[in-house]
């Protein structure tokens, strides 16, 4: 083993001006080749993606956000805390700094937070990483909820601190694929993904309902979204939201909330009715029936801000900005 470390020494690429970023990566690589034995999961993907598969196409971003590279950014973040923390060096090292792209990582990582004893960590690899690599569109909602959450919540320090440890980014990620395998009609394993997802995350996402790119679940705790619902592009969503149904009725019988939408934390909308884009619904609301874009529905039943006539209209995409108080001085004169 000793003569493995020497050889992967990286002496003389510092002589040779390596960049301080390499040579924190090269320190950290060294310092766990000494007694890191890479896990089947990590050799399964790089021979899957190196030998058996052809490398994922290169996804086209188009939004002037997307000139960072993720996964990048990632790595880097990811040297620095092991940097800064050396006892979570070899979680960071097995997590993001073994793999060998953004897909690899998800797959392994959600593979350790779902396996047990009866779903094999190297079986949940195999589904999540076989699903990612066919599926580019996927891999561009997986950048664009990365974003959404780093922009939008500010607990998140870093890509990396959301990729590692949101388990509202994570519980969506483990739907998409659950999704695909429900529209390939592997309906079987697609329950079992969102039972395990229902069990760790204490999120409940049915296989069957759509879920747009550039998501936030912000705590996500207690977030049920039934089969038939649809959310758009762009919404945030808080903690023990439920999107239902209405009774025991089969068919479309959930709600579907359009783009740029906000529903605080303990909102209940039932039934297929839909929530325009660009509204905003109060916190601890129940919504019954359709609320318009750009407008504010709050309470129990909920009622429009500024009443069902003329109701006042938003100027600002609430999914972005994240406030939930702007509604009150409208709401009531008296408030505490």
């Amino acid at each position: 083993m000793g003569t493995c470390v020497d050889t992967c020494s990286t002496t003389a690429g510092r002589r040779d001006g390596g960049t301080r970023q390499q040579r924190t990566r090269d320190t950290i690589d060294n310092r766990y080749a000494r007694f890191y034995k890479p896990c089947p999961l990590v050799r399964n993907f790089q021979t899957q993606t190196q030998t058996q598969t052809p490398p994922l196409d290169r996804i086209e971003e188009t939004t002037a956000a997307a000139v960072e590279d993720l996964w990048a950014k990632m790595r880097e973040e990811a040297s620095l805390d092991a940097e800064q923390e050396p006892i979570l060096s070899g979680y960071y090292y097995t997590s993001i700094l073994s793999q060998t792209s953004l897909e690899g990582a998800l797959a392994n990582h959600l593979a350790v937070k779902l396996c047990n004893s009866s779903l094999p960590i190297g079986t949940l690899f195999d589904i999540f990483a076989g699903v990612l690599g066919e599926n580019p569109g996927a891999v561009r909602a997986v950048k664009a909820d990365l974003r959404a959450v780093k922009e939008r919540d500010p607990a998140c320090i870093s890509y990396v601190h959301c990729f590692l440890g949101f388990k509202g980014f994570l519980a969506i990620q483990a739907h998409r694929v659950a999704h695909e395998l429900w529209r390939r009609q592997r309906k079987a394993l697609a329950l079992l993904i969102q039972n395990r997802v229902s069990e760790v995350f204490g999120v409940d996402i049915h296989p069957g309902a759509r879920i747009g790119e550039g998501v936030l679940l912000d705590h996500a705790t207690g977030v049920v979204i039934g089969e038939t619902a649809e959310v758009g592009n762009d919404v945030s969503i808080l903690h023990g939201v439920t999107l239902g149904g209405t009774g025991k009725i089969g068919g479309d019988r959930h709600p579907k909330i359009g783009d740029g939408v906000l529903i605080g934390a303990g909102t209940c909308v039932l039934g297929n009715i839909r929530v325009g884009a660009g509204a905003k619904i109060g916190a601890c609301s129940v919504v019954l029936k359709e609320v318009p874009a750009r407008t504010t529905a709050v309470g129990n039943p909920a009622r429009l801000i500024g009443g069902k006539e003329n109701p006042t209209k938003l100027d600002k995409m609430p999914s972005f900005t994240m406030d939930h108080t702007s509604h009150i001085a409208e709401w009531s004169d008296y408030v505490i």
